[in-house]
């Protein structure tokens, strides 16, 4: 069985070719992007940091990793709606990414949105934005400790210096 192959033109990776199951379906968008509906995951294979691009527009594409790359007994709660959405309660159909904020002319402060993961169902392709029922997570949580971010602002400066 033959898989058609798409390709997208997008700003940040040129040309990029996916068949339809590498597609992930956000039957709401994801807010503030509520018309693109089908995004695919791209990046380097070694890098945690993946970009969710949408298909829609090769311009659009968000910064995600999982979970634990940042926090590692993260543990959201998911509002049993947002499951009803991605058509499944079984944890092994379900990863969750979250998204990050990466400043371009300060890398070393890249937070992670914690309370708003992306909720994907691994076997249907679905996936959503969901608000987490745990309050203690912030919308912005430093993804480096403190003496690493240190490090990098101290390397960027001594660059700048050379």
């Amino acid at each position: 069985m033959s898989q058609t192959v798409t390709t997208v033109s997008t700003s940040r990776f040129g040309e990029i070719s996916y068949s339809e199951e590498d597609v992930l379906f956000f039957p709401r968008g994801i807010p503030a992007f509520e018309k693109n509906l089908s995004w695919i995951l791209a990046g380097e294979e070694d890098n945690a940091i993946k970009w969710l691009q949408s298909v829609d527009d090769g311009d659009l594409a968000l910064p995600v990793t999982t979970p634990d790359a940042v926090m590692a007994d993260y543990n959201a709660k998911i509002p049993e709606d947002d499951l009803d959405l991605v058509g499944s309660r079984n944890v092994g159909d379900l990863v969750l990414l979250i998204v990050v904020s990466i400043p371009e002319s300060a890398p070393w402060d890249t937070t992670a949105n914690l309370r708003a993961p992306i909720l994907v169902n691994l076997k249907s392709r679905r996936a959503v934005q969901v608000i987490a029922l745990n309050e203690e997570y912030p919308i912005r949580c430093p993804v480096f400790p403190e003496d690493v971010r240190e490090n990098m602002k101290l390397s960027a400066t001594m660059k700048e210096g050379v």
